[in-house]
């Protein structure tokens, strides 16, 4: 212990010891400086974006800002690792207050980029300890020991460091993908300029594109030649010739649904079954639709292309209804004309005023003349769908009904008239007496 002691002691008084700790604080002071001149002399950087294109890509790289110091903090001590064993033979303290700044770089990377309690703990208990031995000089003893670890099963040979380095890098190639595709679909989304319909193409297609890149990096990491993809290609080509040929269909579906933008998202459509709702997701594989009664109808996209359906808000959001009450014979068609017209007028969601179109106004004629009264139809345009939040049919028949009922309008209904005969005309068995 007393060895121990003293040893400790003349480091720290050694002049190797002072010549790095000089060494340390001098390259922290120089990357706390030229961090704090980058930030103020570029502009993204200093000022907080402001709405417009890219803004979430904008805010992410002026929150990068904080990650300047620490990433230049490690180069400027890497700097000093070199010049202290160049001049003093001596590395050891300044390569531990690195592997510290590559920790606090770690941390505050994942405190900021990494949401998934899962990654989190990868890149703290897997990440942090494999930076440290680099920064050390270690990590090629740990890979060469867990390379001679080995499993050899006939033809297939798996070292610990392989599956290790699989494990590792597929999990952070996988959150990179998911990172960058919802990242990317964002971006895609808010171009204000291009269509609905091709803002879904374009991101359909590049969340294909990432997932095609993560595959082959996976592969490569592996130590899959790409040239076994042609077999794989074979092998899948076969499968969609049989198993996969549904799945196949609804993926090229989706494709042509997108490009020629039959359906987007916020139609509403009435399938060929009488089912219908709202477009909330377009997918590559499937569609979803939204009931008015809170039920989502997972649709295949092959449906869209293959059978009938009705579109009702594709190219026009104004859509006409009608309504069908009965008035008695007595009473006076004009006037109640004048008063539907009126009355269906005044709701707020109906189309009227000189301004509308006369084929669009709210209209009111006769239909029919029924056994018990007439047949009256009245017909107005309104811009949506008359179910869901907009109940317009229901409100427009209560306000009918007030209307009649204020004028004496009577709405008739079937009557039977029962006619007894003198009972004295009636036979015992019920029959009237001949």
């Amino acid at each position: 212990m007393e060895r121990l002691v003293a040893l400790i002691l003349d480091w720290s008084t050694s002049p190797q010891f002072y010549a790095q700790c000089a060494a340390i604080v001098l390259a922290i002071v120089l990357a706390y400086s030229f961090a704090r001149t980058l930030v103020s002399r570029t502009a993204m950087l200093r000022e907080e974006p402001a709405p417009g294109a890219l803004l979430s890509l904008r805010r992410k790289f002026y929150e990068s800002r904080n990650l300047v110091f620490p990433l230049l903090n490690i180069l400027a001590l890497g700097i000093a690792v070199e010049l202290c064993e160049q001049v003093i033979d001596e590395s050891w303290l300044v390569r531990i207050a690195q592997g510290l700044a590559v920790v606090y770089l770690i941390y505050s990377l994942i405190g900021r980029y990494v949401s998934n309690p899962l990654f989190k703990r990868l890149f703290k208990w897997v990440g942090v300890p494999i930076a440290l031995l680099h920064v050390f000089g270690w990590l090629d003893e740990v890979v060469a020991y867990l390379d001679g670890i080995r499993l050899e099963v006939g033809n297939i040979d798996v070292s610990a460091y392989g599956l290790a380095r699989v494990l590792l890098f597929g999990a952070i190639l996988f959150w990179l993908g998911r990172l960058s595709n919802r990242t990317g679909q964002q971006i895609i989304r808010r171009q204000e300029d291009l269509e609905v319909g091709t803002r879904e193409v374009f991101a359909k297609l590049f969340e294909i594109a990432v997932i095609l890149v993560v595959f082959l990096l996976l592969l490569q990491v592996m130590g899959i030649n790409l040239t076994a993809l042609a077999v794989f290609g074979g092998a899948v080509g076969v499968g969609l010739g049989f198993g996969l040929q549904s799945i196949a269909s609804n993926f090229i579906s989706g494709i042509i649904i997108l490009l020629d933008r039959s359906v987007s998202v916020g139609d509403y459509v009435e399938l060929e079954d009488g089912r219908g709702g709202v477009i909330r997701k377009l997918s590559m594989r499937s569609t979803t639709v939204e009931t008015f009664d809170g039920k989502d109808i997972i649709v295949p996209n092959e449906t869209f292309i293959t059978s009938n359906f009705v579109n009702w808000t594709h190219n026009n959001e104004k859509q006409r209804y009608s309504l069908n009450f009965s008035v008695a014979y007595s009473t006076d068609l004009h006037q109640l004309f004048d008063i539907v017209r009126k009355v269906v007028a005044s709701h707020p969601q109906v189309l009227s005023g000189d301004e509308v179109p006369i084929e669009e106004r709210p209209d009111a004629e006769i239909e029919s003349f029924g056994d018990s009264g007439i047949n009256i139809l009245v017909e107005f345009w309104m811009e949506g769908i008359d179910d869901g939040k907009n109940r317009v049919g229901a409100d427009l028949l209560l306000m009918i009904w007030e209307a009649l009922r204020e004028h004496d309008i009577s709405i008739p209904f079937p009557q039977r008239e029962v006619r007894v005969l003198n009972l004295k005309d009636v036979a015992p068995d019920g029959g009237a007496v001949r």
